[in-house]
């Protein structure tokens, strides 16, 4: 009987064990599911960048002018339009080994003084967000000849503070109109979907993907 009790205590043991062991690796999966997510997110805004002085090193001197003035005018529109007046954009142009360099910094005035930092070091996702948000559409807008379509963005802002989510999207339905361009948003963001002109859900059920219109409140639709 004492043997009973005691294997039946460390099957007991065992199974919680197993339990805890079960809870540490699902807890390690989702881990690895955010690093693999985050790393996907920073190397898509590198690619940015990187493509943004490659059109910049690749341009005449007259054509690289223009277009630094260009996404230096809609960059700062973006960060000001989602931030306040503080904020401004400027890309350093330099030469190294004899071929132009650009540096990305996000200048902030506050009392009388300028901070200038790279949008990848400034405080919080959101400033880097709406950097490279806006300097995909200006690279879009600068090319030449102009890519014709629909600008789909996926998961715009994400890490954009919930105050300012609103102002993004004004922001960007200013773009659109400005450029006369549609744009599409993939979002599980609720302040978006509920400030677009039209939403739809995507939902998959039984391994069939299903497609219906969102109800929106500003119009009950």
């Amino acid at each position: 009987m004492v043997l009973m009790t005691d294997l039946g205590s460390r099957i007991a043991a065992a199974k919680a064990e197993g339990l805890k062991r079960e809870a540490r690796r699902e807890e390690l999966d989702r881990l690895y599911r955010d690093v693999k997510e985050r790393i996907t997110e920073v190397t898509a805004r590198r690619d940015v960048f990187d493509k943004v002085r490659l059109l910049l090193q690749e341009s005449a001197d007259y054509a690289r002018g223009q277009a630094k003035a260009q996404m230096e005018t809609l960059v700062t529109n973006a960060l000001q339009y989602v931030f306040g007046p503080l904020f401004r954009f400027e890309i350093e142009l330099s030469e190294h080994s004899g071929k132009p360099v650009a540096e990305f910094y996000v200048i902030t005035d506050w009392e009388g003084q300028s901070v200038r930092t790279k949008p990848q070091e400034a405080r919080g996702g959101g400033i880097v967000d709406i950097t490279s948000l806006a300097l995909r559409i200006a690279m879009i807008e600068t090319f030449r000849p102009r890519p014709e379509g629909p600008l789909i963005l996926d998961e715009p802002g994400k890490h954009v503070s919930a105050d300012y989510v609103l102002s993004m999207l004004e922001f960007l339905k200013s773009t659109g109109e400005m450029f006369d361009r549609q744009i599409i948003l993939v979002t599980h963001n609720a302040h978006l979907t509920e400030g677009a002109d039209k939403a739809f859900r995507v939902e998959i059920k039984g391994g069939e993907t299903h497609v219906r219109p969102a109800r929106l409140l500003d119009n009950k639709t």
